[in-house]
């Protein structure tokens, strides 16, 4: 049967893949003290279009319901929390989740996700946190060394803020600046009325790098207070990374938020091997104020699909076939205790094109069961 453009089945290693990364995250985020949480899979539109927000309508899965509203299939776990913990208590809270969002933007449409949010906890605590338990799980699933970016919203909005252009403008700003088109930042920044301001976006661009940008930068900006402040929020938070063991960082200073609700520290993951970027996050204070709330909060999400792609099961596990006949199959049953741990398939006959360690026969023979070995 077909199925809807962007859909698609998928069998055998894919999933068992998807499902052995979500089983290995549970096992992580239970013991670092994590709940679970699910949101609904259909929401209104309006949590993920309303100014705080600010996702594009048209590339989300949606329809009117019976009342004329507009919903949506989800698109973005990290709103839809912010909608379900809105109303809670003010204590630190950690919260895990794993499922799929749905854009139209994207190729395949649902995207498979685990991750985790953090309120109410201290700036640094909650994005040190966030950062070692992605590393802890990385570690578990053997996907290899991670190189972790870190950015920070604050900066390019600090001075493209002091720009004097309309909101389109602004907008193919940020693009050109998250497409790194050194030359057009200039030239869109430089019609904001500063010369001075468009050549500094244009030097992010290729501020890039080891921590050693974080030094280039400190004695670039030593006379621009708000901007050495978030400088050495970057640092502390890569000091802790480092400490932790892990020395594959990267600087983005250039980089923009892909969503208005980020409001500080941005860090993504790359596997060392591919340069696939595994998981993205940061903090996104921001969020809450749309409930009126003020909220420390960060958290982090993975691509189970990149991670599922990558995974090496380390598991290797005997496979046993046992071939009986229709009368047998409660007799055959109890065997399955005398190969714990086993993949154990029962069979009328056996398969040529399947690859067993062992194959067992039960026979009949007067009345009574026995199992030979072939």
């Amino acid at each position: 049967m077909f199925v809807p453009a962007g859909s698609r089945d998928e069998m055998g290693s894919v999933v068992r893949n998807r499902f052995n990364v979500m089983e290995r995250f549970r096992r992580i985020i239970t013991l670092r003290g994590y709940n679970l949480i699910s949101t609904p899979v259909v929401e209104y539109a309006s949590t993920f279009t309303n100014e705080f927000v600010e996702m594009k309508l048209q590339d989300m899965m949606k329809w009117f319901n019976p009342e004329g509203e507009i919903e949506v299939l989800r698109p973005d776990w990290t709103t839809a929390i912010a909608r379900a913990l809105a109303t809670q208590e003010k204590t630190p809270q950690k919260w895990a989740y794993q499922g799929s969002v749905f854009q139209q933007s994207t190729p395949g449409i649902e995207s498979h996700q685990i991750g985790v949010e953090t309120l109410h906890l201290p700036e640094l605590l909650g994005e040190g946190e966030c950062l070692l338990m992605a590393r802890s799980f990385l570690r578990e699933l053997g996907t290899g060394d991670c190189l972790v970016e870190l950015g920070h919203t604050e900066i390019y909005e600090s001075l493209a803020s002091k720009l004097d252009l309309p909101k389109p403008e602004l907008e193919r700003l940020r693009l050109a600046m998250h497409d790194k088109k050194k030359d057009e930042v200039f030239q869109i920044a430089k019609n904001g009325g500063s010369i001075e301001i468009a050549s500094e976006l244009a030097m992010l661009v290729d501020a890039y790098g080891s921590l050693d940008v974080l030094t280039q930068y400190e004695e670039r900006w030593k006379e621009q207070k708000n901007l050495l402040q978030i400088l050495d929020h970057i640092k502390k938070v890569a000091q802790v990374q480092k400490q932790s063991g892990n020395e594959e960082i990267l600087i983005d200073l250039g980089r923009v938020k892909n969503l208005p609700y980020y409001s500080g520290i941005m860090f993504r993951g790359f596997l060392k091997e591919t340069g696939e970027e595994c998981f993205s996050g940061g903090r996104y204070d921001r969020l809450y104020e749309q409930f009126g709330e003020s909220v420390s909060a960060v958290g982090l999400a993975f691509d189970v699909d990149v991670l599922a792609g990558r995974l090496v099961d380390s598991e290797i596990r005997e496979k046993i076939c046992i071939i009986a006949e229709v009368d047998a199959l409660a007799f055959t049953e109890g065997l399955r205790a005398e190969f714990q741990d086993a993949i154990v398939d029962v069979q009328i006959e056996r398969l040529s094109d399947k690859d067993y360690d062992r194959v067992f026969e039960v026979c009949n023979r007067n009345g009574k069961f026995e199992v030979i070995e072939r």
